[in-house]
């Protein structure tokens, strides 16, 4: 059995909380340029570009999850989630600031504050916010000591 330690401290019993989510699906209005996008901002974080599979879905595959983006299957519009956000780990501060300018370059549009430390719940975090092409909210972080 694997103990993690949660941000409280408390010990967690077993492996599973490793990894929570096994994907991660957006919706997009047009998955070339939403792949466009995120093969930008995830290629700082050293992640390869997406793969488009045969039903026109993109998928970014690492070895503790999946991200993807689909056009929705029921026919309407993909539209972004009220109070949603998906957060990306990033290596330090500098990683977020370029996550942030390259997002910008390849279509993305800030939203919230500008980049910077943000303090709160014993935590010091460095994060960034952009909205991709769809209008979904995403979030580089660094965690700081």
């Amino acid at each position: 059995m694997v103990a993690v330690l949660h941000p409280e401290n408390q010990q967690l019993p077993d492996a599973r909380f490793l990894r929570m989510f096994s994907h991660i699906m957006l919706g997009a209005h047009d998955i070339q340029e939403s792949k466009a996008f995120y093969d930008a901002i995830l290629d700082v974080f050293g992640y390869p570009p997406g793969v488009i599979d045969e039903k026109g879905r993109c998928f970014y595959l690492t070895k503790t999850g999946v991200f993807a983006l689909s056009i929705p299957i029921d026919g309407n519009p993909a539209t972004k989630g009220n109070g949603s956000t998906i957060g990306f780990s990033a290596g330090s501060p500098e990683e977020v600031d370029k996550w942030h300018e390259v997002g910008i370059a390849n279509g993305g549009t800030t939203c919230e504050d500008p980049p910077g430390v943000r303090e709160g719940s014993g935590m010091k975090l460095y994060l960034a916010y952009l909205r991709d092409p769809a209008g979904n909210k995403i979030c580089a972080l660094h965690r700081m000591p």
